[in-house]
């Protein structure tokens, strides 16, 4: 009670997972609405900008990378004048360590060259082929590989032959993740037969009951049928029959549903 007689306000505050949900939700439109806006531009404009955003992510990875691996970058000083004598071999190899252990700037301008060629030739490429498989992705990866081998200096003395190296090293290794990303980011095959009976066991409380569903083979395809009275009405007499050959659930009211339709096996009954 405050000391004039009025009674005191309780203020309650907002939970921290709230307003962070509402930041998430917050930052997830304005994400949508930047695509929606990029991807009415002409493709110049769109690659410009995807270009741009990813080199800078790729700075700024590099940039952290370089920041952590600055002390290993002094092992790697440059060659000196006896190395002159040094076999190809072994002059590859000192450019490769000196490649991937340099400062931040230097790791910086690599990985955003990198980074950056990847995502253009991508937004290029979706825009042209109207799809993202794996296929663009490959082509993005050779892309990156080769002009990042370009900027590293990475490699032996002939920059060609180690730009194509590099792009089909980068290409081999990008098909190989996505299509290991694509077969477990996919549910199984028969999960798309089940999204709207999964829907309604959610929401209803009864997720465990969607293994008893999947037994029984009632599919998304299978669910109306069981609101029709008059198939229903028919299943007593065909029951027996198809519950002695074993076919499940599922199946019972396809054969039904097809019997109920055809007007020759309606005649013939």
């Amino acid at each position: 009670m405050a000391a004039d007689g009025r009674q005191g306000v309780m203020v309650v505050q907002p939970p921290a997972t709230n307003l962070l949900a509402q930041l998430q939700s917050r930052f997830k439109d304005v994400e949508a609405g930047f695509r929606s806006w990029l991807a009415k531009q002409p493709l110049p404009v769109e690659a410009a900008v995807v270009t741009s955003t990813g080199a800078v992510q790729g700075a700024a990875i590099g940039g952290l990378m370089g920041t952590l691996t600055s002390d290993m970058s002094s092992s790697f000083p440059s060659p000196p004048p006896q190395a002159a004598g040094l076999s190809p071999q072994a002059m590859s190899s000192l450019k490769q360590a000196q490649a991937f252990a340099g400062g931040p700037l230097v790791q910086a301008r690599n990985f955003a060259v990198m980074t950056g060629v990847n995502a253009g030739i991508s937004c290029v490429m979706k825009r042209i082929r109207g799809v993202e498989d794996v296929q663009s992705s490959m082509v993005a990866a050779f892309g990156s590989g080769a002009m990042f081998s370009l900027v590293s200096g990475m490699g032996g003395p002939n920059q060609a032959v180690n730009a194509v190296t590099s792009g089909l090293f980068f290409a081999l290794v990008q098909g190989g993740l996505y299509k290991v990303g694509q077969k477990f980011s996919q549910p199984p095959a028969d999960d798309i037969y089940y999204r709207r009976t999964r829907n309604m066991l959610t929401s209803l409380g009864l997720a465990n009951y969607e293994k008893n569903f999947k037994k029984g083979l009632l599919t998304d395809t299978t669910l109306p049928l069981l609101t029709d009275r008059q198939l229903l009405a028919s299943l007593a007499s065909y029951l027996p029959a198809l519950r002695d050959v074993k076919i499940p659930p599922g199946p019972r009211l396809l054969i039904l549903d097809h019997i109920h339709r055809d007007p020759e096996l309606k005649k013939g009954r």
